[in-house]
């Protein structure tokens, strides 16, 4: 499970690289360390064109999952015998977020495959976590730490992220997660970010039916990341600010 990226290239890069006609954010400080519920960029499709937002890492969980975690905070307040109004608490109930998406075919996921809903998020390295291989491993295209992006889904959501926050509405975004490549199975044999390497494989993304732009729900070719940082929350090296054309690798 990705839960850790970084995004360190300039927004003027980002913009040129995912052909972005309008910019909805600030001045975009470097990310070295992008965790989950954190204000992020995304690129998607909006009324005007494609557009660069920030969202918030963390698509909405799944009714199960709230459900769950509602029932088992209403038991234990039973236990210490107060009165549960059991829809107020599930309302209330603080989501989180889920920030990495694998079955693409579950009910809860599928109502935000269509094209108004899917997103490009950019990154420039991505770490795995693995204690015996010194903690959080960085993966990168290179040394450079060229910009690239996972195959997202985003939404504008109503539910309590904090409980000190109470009920907000935010734009969320999470991406989609596939089987390892070698690089990855090595720290990380479970799964791995589905990445965008080239300009068609983003034009397929954001604009293909779902069909055809879920074939893309596969790993990378083995040998195409490398292992840029060991041991560290956050990787602060500089990437360049290059905008390469993109090709197949």
């Amino acid at each position: 499970m990705c839960n850790l990226y970084s995004i360190t290239t300039n927004q003027a890069a980002i913009s040129a690289l995912f052909r972005v006609v309008n910019r909805y954010v600030g001045n975009l400080a470097p990310m070295p360390g992008v965790f989950p519920d954190y204000t992020a960029p995304i690129v998607r499709t909006g009324v005007g064109g494609r557009e660069l937002a920030t969202a918030r890492w963390g698509m909405p969980s799944s009714s199960k999952a709230l459900m769950d975690a509602t029932k088992k905070r209403a038991e234990k307040l039973q236990a210490k015998g107060k009165e549960v109004d059991f829809k107020e608490l599930l309302r209330m109930e603080p989501d989180g977020g889920t920030t990495n998406i694998r079955n693409v075919k579950s009910k809860h996921w599928t109502r935000w495959l269509g094209v108004e809903n899917r997103c490009v998020v950019p990154f420039n390295s991505f770490s795995e976590f693995n204690k015996a291989e010194g903690g959080d491993i960085w993966f990168a295209l290179d040394e450079t730490r060229p910009l690239l992006c996972f195959a997202g889904i985003w939404t504008n959501w109503t539910s309590v992220r904090k409980v000190k926050e109470g009920e907000t509405s935010n734009d969320l975004y999470a991406f989609l997660t596939t089987e390892a490549n070698a690089e990855v199975f090595a720290i990380h044999p479970k799964a791995m970010p589905v990445i965008l390497t080239t300009s068609d494989e983003v034009e397929t993304w954001m604009m293909a039916p779902a069909e055809e732009a879920l074939k893309l729900q596969r790993p990378l070719p083995d040998g195409t990341l490398k292992i840029v940082a060991r041991g560290v929350k956050e990787d602060a090296a500089p990437a360049t600010t290059e905008v390469r054309g993109w090709g197949h690798l």
